[in-house]
């Protein structure tokens, strides 16, 4: 799997993934399920999760790369 995602583009996603993490927690309230609460939760575990494999699907899909070095694993 070739990298898609550069250093600047998962500290934007690990920040904004966590902002929203914690905001969809604390308005969904624990099980009491707010629409928008769920909805931040999961692009946060989203956007977080490819900050940390360094790759998006979305990008693969669509060609684009934010990745410097193509380094494969």
């Amino acid at each position: 799997m070739q990298y898609n995602v550069g250093t600047v583009d998962r500290w934007v996603r690990l920040i904004a993934g966590a902002l929203l993490f914690v905001l969809g927690g604390w308005s969904w309230g624990g099980w009491q399920g707010h629409t928008g609460g769920i909805i931040a939760l999961v692009v946060g575990v989203v956007l977080i999760a490819t900050a940390l494999l360094r790759w998006c699907p979305m990008y693969s899909l669509l060609r684009i790369t934010t990745a410097r070095e193509q380094a494969r694993s």
